[in-house]
C-alpha cells in the first residue's frame, strides 16, 4: 500500500539536456509509481553548448540501460581521453588532462612520489608518458581495452563528445516511451501555496494549469521558478572567475575527429575544441571588462578547423550557484542550479550529480527540513570543489602577457584551494576531499602540468633504490606505450561500431 504522504505528481519546467536527463531518470527509477510531466516551449531555445562529458556520463547512461554505440550513432558521438590544454601555464605549452590513473602505485607510496624523486635526478621522462589516456589520445587511438599481447588487459577510462541538442531529443523518446508526458507551452506565471510559500501551480500563456508536488527547475539560466518565484539568491563567484562571457559556433571537419577535447588559451579566456562525427563545436569564454564580444568572435572565427556551419551565438553569465538548489518544494539544476565555466566538462555531469542526489533524498510531501538541508550541504560542496579545481587552472598559470592573465594568476583564491595547494607544492601529498569529483590524478596532471613541481616526495618512495625506481618507471612507460600502440585508431573504431548517419 503506497505511503500517503507519497510524492505523485511531479513537474519538469525546461527541456534540454538537464529537463530530459532528469525526466528519463525518475521514469526509469520510479517506474510508473510517479506521475511525471515535463513542460516546455520551443519559443525558448536551450543553450545547448555542453557536448564534452566526463567518465561518469557512462555510468548515467549505464543506469538508464541505454547501448552505447547506438546512443553514439544517434549524437553523433565520439569518444574522449581527456582535455588538452594548450598556452595555459606559458604561450607554447600544452599538457593532456587523461582520465584514468598515472602510472601505478606501488604498495603505499602514490606513483607520482617515485616519478618525482626521478624527476629530480633527470631519470623520468614527462609525466604524460606514464598514462595510458594520454599516450593514446596523442596517438589519436582509441578501444574500450587495452590488449597488448603479452600484457594484462586494461580498461580504458574515456568520456564522449556528442550534439547536446540531439542527445535531448533521444532522451525525450526514452522519456515519452516510458509514461512522461510532455506539455508545450510557455509559462506566464508561477502560483505560489497561500501558508507555506510552495509552488502550486504553472500558469501557462494559453491558459493551461499545470499542478504538481515537486518541481524541478530546468528553465536555464532565468532559474524560472527557485529565483524569479522563491527569490532564492545567488552567490556570484565572478571575483575568482571573472569570465562572463562565451561565443559559440560550429564548423566542419577536415580531418578525423580526435579522442580529446582541447582548450586553448587565448589573451582574455580560453577556447574549447569538441570535435565530433559531423562537425567540430567551438566556442570562445572570455571577460567582458578585458575584450568585447565582437573582438572575442572575430577570434574565434579566425581560429576554426574549417567553414562555419552557423552564425556565432553569444552567452552571458555569472559564474556561481543558487544559496539553496533545493527550496520549498523546488529543486533547482541545471543552468537553474549555478553556472561554471565548462573548462572541465562538468556542465552534464552536474545535471547527472543532482540527479542522482535529488533520488537519494528523494522527499516526501512533507518536504522534512533536515532532508533537504542535507542534500543542500552536499550540493553545495560538490559546487565548490569544482569551482576550486576550474579556478586551479588559472591561478598556476605563469603568463605575464595581458591583465587579464595578470589579475587571475595574482588575485585571492578559496582558502580551502589555497591550502591543498600549499601542501603539495610543500610534500606532493593530495587527498581527495569529500564531495569532489576529481581524484588526485586529475589534480596531479594539471598541477604539473602548469609548473607546479613538489618540493619535495614522500620518503618512503626513498625505499627503493634508484636504480629499482628508474627500472620501475621504465616498465611502466614502456608498458603503456605498447598498450597504446595495439589499439585501433580513433575513427576506425568509430567507422566499425557506431558510424553516425
Amino acid at each position: 500500500m503506497q505511503d500517503e504522504r507519497a510524492v505523485r505528481e511531479v513537474v519538469v519546467v525546461g527541456g534540454g539536456s538537464a529537463g530530459w536527463m532528469v525526466a528519463a531518470a525518475l521514469a526509469q527509477v520510479l517506474e510508473g509509481r510517479v506521475r511525471i510531466q515535463l513542460v516546455e516551449s520551443d519559443e525558448i531555445g536551450t543553450v545547448g553548448v555542453g557536448e564534452a562529458t566526463i567518465p561518469q556520463m557512462r555510468l548515467f547512461n549505464g543506469a538508464l540501460g541505454i547501448d552505447e554505440h547506438e546512443f553514439l550513432r544517434a549524437t553523433q558521438g565520439t569518444y574522449k581521453l581527456g582535455i588538452e590544454f594548450v598556452d595555459w601555464g606559458q604561450r607554447g605549452e600544452r599538457y593532456l588532462h587523461s582520465f584514468g590513473s598515472v602510472g601505478q602505485d606501488l604498495g603505499l607510496v602514490p606513483f607520482h612520489h617515485y616519478w618525482l624523486k626521478m624527476q629530480r635526478q633527470g631519470g623520468a621522462r614527462p609525466l604524460g608518458h606514464y598514462c595510458l589516456n594520454t599516450v593514446a589520445a596523442l596517438a589519436a587511438r582509441f578501444a574500450p581495452q587495452a590488449r597488448a599481447p603479452g600484457l594484462p588487459t586494461l580498461d580504458t577510462a574515456y568520456a564522449y563528445h556528442f550534439d547536446a541538442g540531439l542527445y535531448a531529443r533521444y532522451l525525450r523518446h526514452y522519456s515519452e516511451a516510458r509514461g512522461v508526458l510532455r506539455t508545450e507551452g510557455r509559462i506566464a506565471d508561477v502560483q505560489l501555496r497561500a501558508g507555506d510559500g510552495h509552488v502550486q501551480a504553472l500558469q501557462l500563456a494559453d491558459g493551461r494549469r499545470i499542478e504538481g508536488e515537486l518541481f524541478i527547475d530546468c528553465s536555464g539560466f532565468a532559474g524560472l521558478l527557485i529565483e524569479r518565484a522563491l527569490h532564492t539568491g545567488y552567490d556570484d563567484w565572478s571575483h575568482w572567475l571573472p569570465c562572463d562571457r562565451a561565443v559559440a559556433v560550429p564548423c566542419e571537419h577536415r580531418a578525423a575527429p580526435q579522442p580529446y577535447t582541447r582548450a586553448s588559451a587565448r589573451g582574455a579566456g580560453w577556447q574549447w575544441r569538441i570535435p565530433l562525427q559531423h562537425r567540430i563545436g567551438n566556442g570562445q569564454v572570455f571577460s567582458s571588462r578585458h575584450l568585447s564580444e565582437d573582438e572575442a568572435t572575430a577570434q574565434l572565427l579566425a581560429t576554426l578547423d574549417g567553414p562555419a556551419l552557423a552564425e556565432p551565438r553569444a552567452l552571458r553569465f555569472v559564474t556561481g550557484k543558487r544559496r539553496k538548489l533545493w527550496h520549498r518544494n523546488v529543486v533547482a539544476v541545471g543552468l537553474a542550479s549555478g553556472f561554471l565555466e565548462p573548462l572541465e566538462s562538468t556542465s552534464l555531469y552536474l545535471v547527472q550529480a543532482s540527479i542522482s542526489r535529488l533520488l537519494q533524498f528523494f522527499p516526501t510531501r512533507d518536504f522534512e527540513p533536515l532532508n533537504t538541508a542535507e542534500h543542500n550541504r552536499q550540493a553545495d560542496a560538490e559546487f565548490e570543489r569544482v569551482r576550486d579545481f576550474i579556478i586551479l587552472h588559472y591561478h598556476l598559470t605563469r603568463r605575464d602577457d595581458t591583465p587579464f592573465w595578470n589579475h587571475v594568476r595574482t588575485m585571492e583564491v578559496p582558502d580551502s584551494l589555497r591550502e591543498k595547494l600549499a601542501l603539495f607544492g610543500a610534500t606532493g601529498r593530495l587527498f581527495r576531499a569529500p564531495q569532489d569529483i576529481f581524484s588526485e590524478p586529475s589534480w596531479l596532471q594539471v598541477a604539473v602540468g602548469q609548473g607546479l613541481v613538489p618540493q619535495a616526495h614522500q620518503p618512503l618512495a626513498d625505499v627503493l633504490s634508484h636504480d629499482e625506481v628508474a627500472f620501475f618507471l621504465g616498465n611502466i612507460e614502456q608498458g603503456v606505450a605498447r598498450h597504446a600502440a595495439a589499439m585501433p585508431l580513433h575513427a576506425d573504431y568509430l567507422a566499425a561500431h557506431c558510424r553516425a548517419a
